[in-house]
């Protein structure tokens, strides 16, 4: 009886190691699954474009209706290698994943193979005999498509294929989970209670059983939805040898263009207003910071947005109704490299999944750009490195009243403008605006110090006496305000108006807003845009709003203001070094 009780529990131990040996070995050969469709045609149809450039490609059910599509089977070692590779070289998807066996179910692709002997599913697909090339079958319209039903992975199984994935592809799942907007927690590769939660709710919104526990094809179907606002992105790594960088590109929508130092550029191929700029040049940390500065004056950044520079890399967000634009660069040694996206504003999930792989995927490789390297030979006074510079949408002249900086310029140079400035680098705020007489107050935001102010006029000037007008009459493209002579024509508008002053004088439009002086270089007002509407007047016709009106609106506003000491007649050299001390350019910009 002892005898028989010993050699059954020997029995029993070699049946044990046995079973744990076919478990390992049976967990050691693992799956690369590469994608999963709901539906066997696009399935079999994605199976067959990937054995035209993969081996080993196989295609099975993997329940409810879903097809995976793997590669192996390998040991997992190799299967690590084959996943890693792939994924750098842009072969497979990212979000690519080991699986084991036991993941799938009747085998579809190739067609007639049973490499699991658990039975095969006919594959949609007729063979030409003589080429061996596949071809899709069109199906009968009145015949629906077979769906094989079979159970999907019960919740311990699905426990089983979790642990399967690497902490990387655990987070792929959490950040999948808060793109559906089921999970808000941190990106960590832990399914703890909240990510259980997170599952569940995507479970239930997706009509299914809410387990907290996503099956392989679950996984699938997440991933599917989540990839789904890449479709037509065509993401590849890239390789740009001449600008030392590798990074992965939305070659579906841009395409090389062309070197422009210390930029190479691509643009849009199609419909989509996209652009991206891969940054390379050698240089230190004053390279960094000009660069800084350069990138914030290109037409592609606009104004508003976040700005952050540290002592070896910046990050700019620009954003306007148009467009938004993210730029990063970092300096390590010796070399400035980093990249620039320009997307289309109301994109935002795909603009975001473009812009994290490519940040994702960024690499400096050996090499910066020549600096005399250009494919361009435009020149231009408005473009650097072939890209425009953002420009103002208007830009008009203005005056200084006091010696903190206040301006007086026209209304029409500060409606509904994102951002004012003064001479394009000082930024100002509207404190007063009369639209009545199409005047406007401005504050600099940083205190300036004018080389001269307006001084106001204290008597009536005589009729027909001269009069000089200070403007940017090409909107601050010769970088100083220009001088316009003429005569005093009434003290009054043409219908008699006391608060306007009739000058003839010839202006240009972005003289408005300009400083109108007499004689003796005192202020009589502010010249005012020509009517665009009404009867066309003579060239030389121009108005000022009245200088008394001006100054008095000043006082009321605690606007120290000064008024004119001295009457005598200024030879016009000397007024117009006082007009260009005091004369300011007025943009506005969107």
């Amino acid at each position: 009886m002892l005898h028989a009780l010993r050699w059954g529990l020997a029995v029993l131990v070699t049946w044990l190691w046995a079973a744990v040996a076919v478990a390992q070995s049976a967990s050691d050969i693992v799956w690369v699954q590469i994608e999963a469709h709901q539906g066997l045609r696009v399935a079999t149809e994605r199976a067959q474009i990937y054995s035209g450039n993969l081996q080993d490609v196989n295609g099975f059910s993997i329940g409810g209706g879903w097809y995976g599509i793997a590669l192996g089977p390998y040991r997992r070692g190799d299967a690590e290698i084959v996943l890693r590779n792939y994924r750098a070289d842009g072969r497979i998807p990212n979000d690519s994943y080991l699986a084991l066996s036991n993941s799938y179910q009747q085998q579809f692709w190739p067609v007639g193979a049973n490499v699991l002997n658990r039975g095969v599913i006919s594959a949609p697909l007729t063979a030409d005999p003589e080429t061996q090339t596949a071809q899709v079958a069109t199906p009968d319209p009145e015949i629906p498509e077979p769906q094989q039903v079979v159970p999907d992975e019960t919740p311990a199984e699905a426990r089983r294929s979790e642990q399967l994935l690497s902490r990387s592809e655990r987070e792929d799942l959490q950040i999948a989970l808060e793109w559906a907007g089921f999970y808000n927690s941190s990106i960590d590769g832990a399914f703890g209670r909240g990510t259980r939660r997170s599952m569940a709710a995507w479970q239930e919104a997706n009509s299914i059983e809410p387990t907290g526990i996503l099956t392989t094809a679950q996984r699938a179907m997440l991933f599917q939805q989540y990839n789904a606002v890449l479709d037509g992105m065509d993401l590849r790594r890239v390789r740009e040898d001449t600008a030392g960088i590798e990074i992965v590109l939305p070659t579906g929508v841009v395409a090389f263009d062309k070197y422009e130092f210390p930029f190479a550029q691509f643009s849009p191929k199609g419909e989509l207003d996209a652009q991206v700029l891969l940054i390379s040049q050698a240089g230190d940390q004053n390279t960094l910071f000009g660069l800084y500065e350069i990138m914030q004056t290109l037409e592609i950044v606009p104004l508003d947005g976040d700005r952050e520079r540290g002592k070896t890399s910046f990050r700019i967000t620009g954003q306007n109704a148009s467009r938004i634009s993210y730029t990063e660069a970092v300096l390590r040694d010796g070399q400035v490299k980093g990249f620039t996206l320009v997307w289309p504003a109301g994109d935002e999930d795909r603009r975001t999944r473009v812009l994290e792989e490519m940040r994702k995927s960024f690499t400096a490789t050996p090499g910066v750009l020549d600096p005399t390297w250009s494919d361009n030979d435009d020149q231009a006074i408005d473009l650097v490195a072939g890209l425009q510079i953002r420009k103002p949408r208007l830009s008009r002249s203005g005056f200084f009243v006091d010696n903190i900086g206040t301006v007086v310029t026209t209304v029409d140079a500060v409606e509904s403008c994102t951002r004012i400035t003064l001479d394009e680098d000082t930024d100002a705020t509207l404190a007063l605006k009369d639209a009545q007489l199409g005047v406007a107050v401005l504050k600099p935001v940083s205190a300036i110090a004018p080389l001269s102010v307006a001084q106001f006029a204290t008597t009536a000037p005589r009729l027909q006496s001269d009069v000089a007008v200070a403007g940017f009459s090409y909107g601050g493209v010769l970088g100083a305000p220009t001088m316009s002579f003429g005569a005093l024509s009434d003290l009054r508008g043409l219908r008699g108006e006391s608060e306007l002053t009739r000058i003839e004088v010839e202006t240009l439009e972005g003289d408005a807003g300009g400083p109108v002086f007499d004689q003796s270089g005192a202020l009589l007002g502010m010249l005012l845009p020509r009517p665009t509407t009404g009867r066309q007047l003579p060239a030389e016709v121009s108005f000022a709003a009245d200088g008394d009106i001006i100054q008095a609106i000043l006082v009321a506003e605690g606007v120290n203001t000064r008024s004119q000491t001295n009457a005598q007649t200024m030879p016009p050299e000397d007024i117009t070094a006082q007009a260009r001390g005091m004369t300011v350019l007025v943009s506005c910009w969107d």
